[in-house]
């Protein structure tokens, strides 16, 4: 039985040894079919063997059978053999023009750099052998057509070197045309090096890198390159392709917006290419023409932004204030929108002028012209901002106030070449003039506020609640007092402390933690404002310097601690009035409802019905107890 086994693993070991011996076999492998490649350009034919024994790095033969050699077979170069290459290849052989690459240790190809006419041929690539027996392929061979090259390339007009302004327009144009009896597809590409970039690298050269701008490819599809795929989704970059003469074709390339970084050499580079055999397309052609150099001159470097008057200016409140805005060093020949805008720092209400506050919009005129007014939307009716020329702007308030004082600057955002940027378009450059000092002259104003509460019966709830505030305003000329009514939650300590029936004692100020509630107001003009919800309220002036609030049908939310805020304004010579910023805060008055008679009977009464109903309760609760439990044992059989 052991005998049997033994001799069926033998055989077994043998039958796998004569399977891997003719299943495992060398083979060569070229490009199929006939390559067509273009004289003067280069030519590149890859070559793989496999299925090999031996050592990994295999060795390749190159060999030429020309067309017009009647099969005379030509040796071109070898992997082992420096002196393999026949009498037509051995200079080119040492020049490197005709050299073999190795991709790896099975895989090379041969690169002729310069094909010639009588490249024209098939070539056998071939494997010297490292198996231990001589089966499969060693060799494989394609045919290479050598077509003339008609592939020609010129352009209309060269960059002139000049500088040209930021958001300026630039064109460039290339003619491009192939003449070939074979189908072959063209391709224009075009490009820039960077200053200081050369097309090759030397002995103290510099190696190119190049952005490719935008290219049509060789199925026709425009294709931007990767830098400049945002600027061609916004249309700031274009190539388009027109008929031409003499069989060439016009492509025209338009930067609409032209960057600092746009600064280089210009290039626009032909391509001819052909499908091959294996479906794959294959450059076999290609020249590049330069176009010439482009400087972008910045737009910092020229723009200012002037305001005048200069300094220091200084109105009398009533005044008009003309405020001018003038853009300088904007090339001419670039369209280019502007958003204007006029700030202010600072106001008559800062300790020091221009140096307080947040700094705030007063007006902007945009691109398209439309004036807008910052949070003050009443300067609308009493201002203007207008374009009175091309770069020059005019910011004009009819009648100046006090709080029109402080410091203003013009800003000025330029989109360059953009006449009408859309709202997420980033600006250009944002610039912004020296600030103007603006003072105005206002009277001098003195203002005085008391707040009272009249004597009279307690407050109870229901009752109504009567405040008087005195306010005068001393000044020259017309003036009104603006008075406003505010409110304090009572403190917990002075409603824990008894009150006495003098109501109107002076206490100390509220508690600055506390928040005060507007009431009620009555503006300078007479017309009244009532700020409370639930409660009837009423503001009306008594006199010249005597204003009133009554609530009417006081609740407990109405008590607390009330004061009057007056605030002085005038009259400028145009009859507008305006708030001077003198104002004043009275006294506080602490208003405190003690409760009705009726709510102090309504106590025992509440507390008798409860006792009666709950003793009332417990005795039908006992009663009703007692009897079941009677009945219960009435009917108990004995």
């Amino acid at each position: 039985m052991k005998t049997m086994m033994a001799s069926m693993k033998t055989a077994l070991l043998v039958f796998l040894h004569w399977v891997l011996q003719y299943a495992v076999c060398r083979d060569v492998f070229v490009p199929a079919g006939t390559l067509y490649r273009v004289a003067g350009f280069p030519l590149s034919l890859p070559c793989a063997v496999s299925g090999y024994e031996g050592p990994r790095t295999q060795d390749f033969e190159w060999f030429l059978y020309r067309d017009d050699a009647a099969g005379k077979q030509i040796g071109v170069v070898s992997t082992r053999d420096k002196g393999f290459p026949y009498a037509p290849f051995q200079a080119r052989v040492r020049s490197g023009e005709v050299r073999v690459e190795r991709d790896s240790e099975d895989k090379v190809r041969l690169v002729i750099q310069r094909l010639r006419a009588e490249d024209q041929g098939k070539y056998e690539c071939y494997t010297p052998s490292t198996d231990s027996t001589y089966q499969g392929n060693y060799s494989a061979t394609v045919p290479v057509k050598v077509i003339p090259d008609t592939l020609q390339i010129s352009y209309s007009r060269l960059l002139a070197g000049q500088p040209v302004p930021e958001g300026a327009e630039l064109t460039l144009t290339c003619s491009a045309g192939i003449q070939s009896e074979q189908l072959t597809h063209l391709s224009i590409m075009f490009g820039k090096r960077s200053d200081g970039e050369g097309l090759g690298s030397g002995a103290g050269g510099v190696v190119s890198t190049v952005r490719e701008i935008i290219s049509i490819d060789k199925l026709l599809g425009v294709v931007p390159g990767h830098l400049y795929k945002k600027r061609y989704n916004d249309g700031e970059i274009t190539l388009e392709k027109r008929n031409g003469e003499a069989g060439q074709d016009v492509y025209v390339m338009k930067m609409r917006v032209v960057q600092p970084d746009d600064t280089g050499s210009y290039f626009c580079e032909a391509s001819q290419w052909i499908l091959d055999p294996d479906r794959s397309w294959q450059k076999i052609a290609q020249r590049t023409l330069d176009i010439g150099n482009l400087t972008v001159q910045q737009l910092a470097e020229s723009l200012s932004i002037t305001s005048s008057p200069r300094g220091e200016e200084t109105l009398q409140v009533g005044s008009p204030l003309i405020l001018t805005c003038e853009v300088l060093g904007l090339p001419s020949e670039v369209n280019s929108g502007l958003l204007v805008q006029w700030m202010k720092r600072g106001s008559a209400s800062s300790d020091v002028t221009g140096t307080g506050g947040v700094e705030v919009e007063v007006a902007r005129m945009s691109p398209d012209g439309v004036v807008s007014w910052g949070d003050d939307l009443s300067r609308a009716s009493g201002g203007s901002l207008e374009k009175v020329a091309k770069g020059r702007y005019s910011l004009k308030l009819f009648s100046a106030q006090p709080l029109d004082s402080g410091v203003y600057r013009c800003v000025v955002s330029v989109y360059a070449g953009r006449g009408n940027p859309g709202p997420d378009t980033p600006a250009t450059l944002t610039q912004r003039s020296e600030g103007v000092t603006v003072n105005l002259k206002s009277k001098d104003v003195l203002v005085a506020a008391v707040a009272q509460l009249p004597r009279g019966p307690l407050l109870k709830r229901g009752s109504t609640i009567t405040l008087i505030c005195n306010a005068t305003v001393t000044t020259t000329g017309p003036a009104q007092a603006q008075v406003q009514w505010l409110r304090w939650p009572i403190p917990e300590r002075v409603i824990k402390k008894e009150q006495s029936p003098a109501s109107d004692v002076t206490l100390p100020d509220p508690p600055t933690e506390e928040t005060p509630r507007l009431v009620a107001s009555l503006m300078y003009d007479g017309v009244a404002k009532i700020y409370t919800n639930g409660s009837e309220v009423s503001v009306d002036r008594l006199s010249a310097g005597s204003y009133r609030l009554r609530v009417h049908a006081a609740t407990m939310d109405d008590q607390g601690m009330y004061a009057c805020h007056a605030q002085a304004w005038g009259q400028d010579p145009h009859g507008r009035w305006y708030d001077t910023g003198a104002n004043a805060e009275s006294n506080p008055v602490t208003v405190y409802l003690y409760a009705r008679a009726a709510d102090l009977l309504l106590i025992p009464l509440v507390i008798g019905v409860s006792s009666a109903l709950f003793v009332g309760i417990v005795i039908i609760a006992t009663v009703t107890c007692c009897f079941m439990k009677r009945l219960a044992r009435q009917r108990t059989p004995k």
